[in-house]
């Protein structure tokens, strides 16, 4: 099992459960697939640094799994076909980007307690 961390933008436009049902339908095939979802954060509407399909905004979203390559195959070809998915980028985690992403998790944690 290798660790994965996807990133997608979705459609500005879209409602606060029209984007909740596209998150939720992402993660279902993950698991779907047998992989385990490590983390998953979600980032917000962020500006974009040029238009995007003429829009200036997205709502970004990541999910870090694990699991095989079939199951990043799988979800990249659902993005494609998805309207509300303006752009992804799956990253394949190495060891050092493992150990930078534990301790953006521990400090995002620390965070929020205060």
């Amino acid at each position: 099992m290798k660790n994965y961390e996807t990133v997608f933008i979705l459609n500005p436009v879209l409602s606060e459960d029209q984007i909740e049902e596209a998150v939720k339908k992402y993660e279902n095939l993950i698991s779907k697939h047998k992989a385990k979802i490590v983390a998953k954060e979600n980032w917000g509407l962020k500006k974009f640094a040029y238009p995007i399909q003429n829009k200036k905004s997205g709502f970004y979203h990541l999910i870090e799994y694990q699991g095989t390559a079939e199951v990043s195959k799988t979800i990249e070809m659902e993005f494609r076909r998805d309207e509300r998915i303006m752009r992804y980028l799956t990253v394949k985690l190495d060891k050092h980007a493992l150990d930078w992403s534990e301790k953006r998790r521990k400090k995002l944690k620390v965070k929020a307690k205060v």
